[in-house]
């Protein structure tokens, strides 16, 4: 992975065997909710174990993890929202701000008295339990403008950007000071080795985080409100690695120029054909590695890397049945590789 990743590997392609095994169940996710640590570390834990035991059966590139997930609430939760918490689906925000005005009141919180806190207590447990070497991956982690998107009313929020904009920066500015806050203390903690928050590949340094607010504006904006985040936190920690599950096919170009990119993962979107992926394959070429949703390989393995340029970093992500199709696609896979 630490090769893959690196600005000048070589082409190529690693690859997770996704598969359910009966004899080692995925646990189901309890409530995502502040009063459920306990049943949140227990099924934390019993997902690495079942992890750690795949990987002995199963010869691909899937790093064991312990896992602190979340919803999409915590941040904009630091900063004052209120949080609906269903039953039925994860957490999610509800926003407080509704004017420029109640955006310029707001301040990035004191991390170690925020509602952040309690999340360090989760992952703190594990790593006791599983020792420092084990590889964490880290809560959800949003864009600095994907919190402000959920922090102030997005209909206002949108207004704004066109009419009091430099009040959308400030708000966006805050909360990366709190996100670099987050995270810097997390990588102290638990060291800067780590699977991202989505999909879940491996990262040596760097951030990774999910930019799906730029589906619903322009280039131009892009550039006024989102790049100087992103070039920020890359510069901070030295990369970044970006999830966007919009239909944004018209902020590539921005997403390309990011300095310090290592890997891209889209999701097609509904309204999208396969060509998507492809044509996302063919735009990103060598420079940076893709982890794409919506390109399933297909066909006998040895044809697979055919289904994307030549110069590509890849990861492939490829469905098995069985344990036992899943040792052999493994196998194969490994051959080809070779």
């Amino acid at each position: 992975w630490r090769e893959f990743l690196a600005p000048t590997a070589a082409p190529g392609f690693l690859f997770h065997v996704d598969y359910s095994d009966p004899e080692c169940p995925t646990p189901s996710t309890p409530s995502l909710w502040p009063d459920k640590i306990e049943e949140r570390i227990e099924r934390a834990w019993t997902l690495y174990e079942t992890q750690r035991k795949k990987a002995e059966w199963v010869n691909d590139d899937r790093v064991p993890y312990l896992t602190n997930v979340t919803g999409t609430e915590i941040f904009a939760e630091a900063f004052g929202c209120a949080v609906q918490r269903p039953d039925d689906t994860n957490p999610f925000a509800l926003p407080c701000v509704h004017n420029a005005q109640e955006a310029d009141a707001l301040t990035a919180p004191e991390l170690s008295t925020s509602s952040l806190a309690y999340l360090f207590d989760i992952a703190d447990e594990l790593q006791r339990r599983a020792g420092p070497e084990a590889v964490m991956k880290p809560v959800d982690i949003q864009s600095p403008m994907d919190v402000v998107a959920l922090i102030w009313e997005k209909v206002d929020l949108f207004i704004a950007m066109l009419e009091t904009p430099e009040s959308v920066k400030r708000l966006a500015g805050e909360v990366r000071t709190l996100l670099i806050a987050f995270m810097d203390e997390w990588f102290r903690r638990y060291g800067t080795e780590y699977i991202a928050h989505f999909p879940d590949y491996f990262m040596s340094g760097g951030i990774t985080l999910s930019e799906d607010e730029i589906g619903a504006v322009s280039e131009e904006m892009f550039d006024a409100f989102f790049r100087n985040e992103l070039e920020l936190l890359s510069a901070h920690f030295g990369g970044i690695a970006i999830h966007c599950c919009a239909d944004a096919r018209h902020q590539w170009g921005n997403l390309k120029s990011i300095p310090g990119l290592r890997l891209l993962n889209l999701v097609k979107p509904p309204t999208r054909g396969a060509e998507y992926i492809q044509d996302a394959y063919t735009f990103f070429g060598g420079g940076v590695a893709q982890m794409h949703h919506g390109w399933t390989p297909w066909g006998e393995p040895e044809t697979w890397p055919q289904g994307y340029p030549s110069e590509c970093r890849v990861v492939l992500q490829c469905p098995a049945a069985t344990r036992d199709e899943a040792i052999s696609l493994a196998d194969q896979l490994q051959e080809i590789r070779g």
